[in-house]
């Protein structure tokens, strides 16, 4: 049959044409049909985002968390974001009104822009791009760029400061994050996210790279501000960070930011990673694959809801030696051992042919490169541990002998 002619959700510009539409007419309305659903999506699923997390995070503290609002709550998120409506909005002297205000739309502009580019389904995805994952990097990168204005445009030094160690953190970050994204482009041979997703069709890439798999995970928590690396408000430090002169709805949209930030990274994580859209009956009914995307995604979500509600904030000196002492190596040796494998497999014809069976040889090969690196990272954690049980136990020796030669008694004569 020839897919100019088929009339289904999944062509929606021939129904259109059939219908007597102009061609062009029918292309441009759901070209703008399409734009105005990826946009409208994150801004209506950050109310329900923030509702989840408020209950997950009550629930693993041991309380109840939203419940007076509308039934179970559900209003609560609503109510807020009519606070928010409500309440004054403050500039502040002396700051720079156009970029002042410009800050809070590019937060959460630069997450929305990354949704252009998610296959939902095997059909359905706003834009192809042969180099989506470079996309998502560079459009995740403008995130920089607001934090930096609105911090400088305040007028505000504690504003300042925090944009400054806000900055360093994400770019410090933004190594390891791009060097784990290398794993699978190098596996699947290219950069589009649907065609990264259709080489998973045999085998999700986690189970071949799942150092690759943590590298990212890493990266995207301190990149999205979630704990334990939440400095970009630690307020026992610097207030609120960047945004503490923002107020009303301008502080709303970098909260909403932030939190859908969080949701379409643990998005991308299950496209790259867990097979997107792949599942049971997802080639017969192709809608399926959206549902399978959202349970992948939900599943890498919750982890990341309830990891921010157990653990304390770390200090920036641990954050920045995390990152240079052990992500980047342990990053750049995961892609040199995997691109030596990976022409290993191309020389013995062990390549995958999209089923199980063919992607067996790939995968226990890779598996076995990534468990090697494992061993050799905790061999080093193990050796550093022990270097400093070593030093402070040499050290309390030390102060104790010195004590005991302070304390001793004096011989008579002497």
């Amino acid at each position: 049959m020839n897919p100019n002619t088929i009339c289904d959700i999944n062509h929606l510009s021939n129904c259109l044409i059939q219908g007597g539409w102009h061609p062009d007419l029918a292309n441009l309305v759901t070209m703008l049909g399409g734009a105005v659903l990826i946009a409208t999506v994150p801004l209506v699923t950050v109310i329900f985002l923030i509702l989840i997390e408020r209950k997950v995070a009550a629930r693993v503290q041991d309380r109840i968390g939203p419940n007076r609002v509308g039934p179970f709550g559900l209003l609560q998120t609503v109510a807020d974001a009519v606070k928010m409506l409500t309440k004054e909005d403050i500039t502040p002297f002396g700051a720079d009104k156009f970029i002042y205000n410009l800050a809070p739309i590019i937060s959460f502009a630069s997450v929305i822009l990354i949704w252009a580019v998610v296959p939902f389904t095997p059909l359905h995805i706003g834009a192809d791009l042969g180099i989506g994952v470079l996309y998502f990097v560079a459009v995740a990168s403008i995130g920089t760029v607001k934090i930096m204005i609105a911090g400088w445009s305040s007028n505000n030094k504690y504003a300042l400061l925090g944009a400054f160690r806000t900055i360093a953190q994400l770019l410090s970050y933004e190594v390891p994050l791009v060097l784990a994204l290398l794993i699978p482009v190098m596996i699947a041979g290219t950069m589009s996210m649907q065609e990264l997703t259709l080489a998973q069709g045999g085998m999700w890439f986690v189970f071949m790279a799942p150092v690759a798999f943590i590298m990212f995970y890493i990266a995207n928590l301190a990149e999205t501000g979630r704990a334990p690396f939440d400095l970009l408000e630690a307020e026992s430090e610097i207030i609120a960070g960047y945004n503490i002169e923002y107020s009303g709805f301008k502080w709303g949209m970098f909260m909403a930011g932030e939190f859908m930030h969080a949701f379409t990274a643990s998005l991308l994580a299950a496209i790259i990673f867990l097979g997107g859209w792949w599942g049971p009956g997802v080639e017969q009914v192709p809608i399926l694959g959206a549902f399978y995307l959202l349970a992948k995604t939900a599943v890498v979500y919750l982890f990341s809801l309830v990891l921010r509600s157990t653990v304390p904030r770390v200090r920036i000196d641990q954050l920045m030696m995390l990152n240079w002492k052990w992500l980047v190596p342990i990053s750049v040796a995961n892609v040199l051992i995997t691109a030596f494998l990976l022409q290993v497999i191309k020389a013995l014809g062990w390549q995958p042919q999209g089923d199980l069976i063919s992607s067996l040889p790939q995968t226990l090969i890779l598996l076995a490169g990534n468990l090697v690196l494992v061993l050799f990272v905790v061999n080093a954690l193990r050796n550093r541990g022990r270097a400093e049980r070593m030093a402070a136990t040499s050290g309390s020796r030390a102060i104790v002998l010195r004590q005991e030669q302070e304390t001793a008694p004096v011989a008579v004569g002497d």
